[in-house]
């Protein structure tokens, strides 16, 4: 694939950022792409590695979605821009999310990262979708026949979206349900825009809107909508929403004011940079405060960026997890997703990290949060005495992940099964619940996962309901 001896000629080159100084000021992307030449380059290094482990291969999970990488790098090398394109769309939907926010399997997985040197894949296919947006090589797929079928899919984030234009490309009457004002759910209630603006969404919306698709914004199905009649009027549901309800920290002092939830203080933040209204919510502002973020993974991360951008005195990370080593075992790990310090643009841009500490109580006076109580722990996560410190907090967010959908209301009436962690118990092979019209896909079937993961599903669960419908289908899974 691409050049030959390509891998043994060039070195990697990646992407850079805007310095700091100036990206901070304010929400927009700062990733500076790479000139068509270098990508060029870069595509071509990937090797003719025999077993490309950048695919799903044997249950080592290297591109969810099954990227066919060496296939639209080697076209990219040879310059055919428009039908590596059509190479990278007929696997994944919404490569532009991807090539943003996608924290790259593929690249750990590379043959060539055995060497710490991976071929650019995530710059590679990011290149891909946006120079097809810009030639206009992008456009509505309309469907060839009408099935006279009827589908509703709960939740417009990326597995919602995905099965829906799936789903109406196969010739359905698809009806997608959103509970906020715009569409998109965590990929726009939650991504910052710094990490993804919002026009990439909007984009595809008015394809999908052009396509068939039938949004509805503003409505809670289960609350605003009955889950049983939204059933009874259709020929099959999808459940495709978010695992929303974060994991709290329950201890002494968690109702003080200034103590929220990373998930109640960053769509605040996408709502005024979309210039929405955020209604009845008292505003989360980090401004001349200093901020303490409990958790360490990309949400925690986005809370830090978040914060700087909105003028923080200073921003402290605090992850219970022992510090990562700086480079991982190759010979354990690869081609998996390795266990190694990461350091988010975000966390240069001046965030403090502090690993190996617990957080034991909020301290504060007048109903306001006013420091943190913490300790060092061990391997086993267990206190050591001595090492207890205070540090200051006007602000704390909570970013410690997510336990479970909240579905309590779309499940209910129809008495859908949940899983053990509270999700829609259905499996990853037909994606189907007990309830005989109705799928999962997603998040709210999985738990919290990587937005590669969400469409994957997405597209998988669009294929079997189809197939249940019209007994085959067409579409890829």
């Amino acid at each position: 694939m691409g050049k030959v001896t390509g891998f043994l000629e060039l070195d990697r080159q990646d992407r850079k950022y805007r310095p700091a100084a100036d990206r901070i000021r304010n929400f927009k992307e700062f990733v500076i792409p790479l000139p068509d030449q270098t990508l060029k380059d870069q595509a071509g290094r990937c090797m003719d590695c025999g077993i490309p482990f950048c695919h799903d291969v044997k249950g080592l999970k290297g591109c969810p979605v099954n990227n066919q990488i060496p296939d639209w790098n080697d076209l990219v090398y040879r310059g055919d821009w428009e039908k590596a394109s059509l190479d990278l769309h007929s696997t994944n939907n919404f490569p532009e999310f991807t090539g943003r926010i996608c924290p790259a399997p593929c690249e750990a997985s590379c043959t060539l990262n055995i060497i710490d040197n991976p071929v650019t894949i995530k710059s590679i296919e990011c290149a891909i979708v946006d120079k097809a947006w810009t030639n206009n090589w992008i456009a509505p797929k309309y469907p060839e026949i009408s099935t006279g079928k009827k589908i509703a899919v709960v939740g417009s984030g990326p597995a919602g979206l995905a099965a829906s234009q799936q789903l109406v490309r196969a010739g359905h009457e698809v009806h997608l349900f959103e509970k906020n004002e715009k569409f998109g759910g965590l990929l726009r209630y939650g991504i910052p825009d710094f990490k993804m603006e919002k026009f990439h969404i909007d984009r595809r919306i008015e394809q999908m809107r052009l396509e068939g698709v039938i949004f509805h914004n503003n409505i809670t199905v289960g609350k605003n909508t009955d889950m049983k009649e939204m059933v009874n009027d259709h020929d099959a549901v999808i459940l495709s929403g978010g695992a929303e309800k974060p994991r709290d920290l329950p201890i002494e002092g968690r109702q003080l004011n200034g103590v929220h939830f990373a998930m109640d203080f960053l769509p605040q933040q996408n709502r005024r940079v979309g210039k929405e209204k955020i209604k009845n919510i008292d505003p989360i502002l980090a401004t001349n405060k200093h901020v303490i973020v409990i958790g360490g993974g990309d949400t925690g991360s986005d809370c830090i960026g978040t914060s700087i951008r909105q003028g923080a005195l200073s921003v402290t990370q605090l992850e219970i997890m022992p510090t990562p080593p700086d480079k991982e075992n190759k010979l354990t790990t690869w081609p998996n997703w390795p266990l190694k310090m990461r350091t988010s643009s975000s966390q240069e841009e001046g965030a403090n990290r502090e690993f190996s500490v617990l957080t034991q109580k909020f301290n504060g006076s007048d109903d306001k949060i006013q420091s943190l109580t913490c300790i060092k722990v061990n391997e086993k996560f267990e206190p050591i005495n001595g090492t207890e410190f205070n540090i200051k907090a006007d602000l704390v967010l909570l970013a410690m992940g997510f336990i479970s959908p909240m579905i309590d209301n779309l499940t209910r009436d129809l008495n859908i099964k949940h899983d053990s962690r509270n999700n829609v118990l259905a499996n990853e092979r037909d994606y189907k619940t007990n309830h005989e019209k109705v799928w999962a896909a997603g998040d709210m079937r999985r738990g919290q996962s990587l937005v590669v993961w969400a469409i994957r599903e997405g597209r998988q669960c669009a294929h079997e309901v189809d197939k249940a419908l019209m007994g085959k289908s067409t579409l890829p899974r």
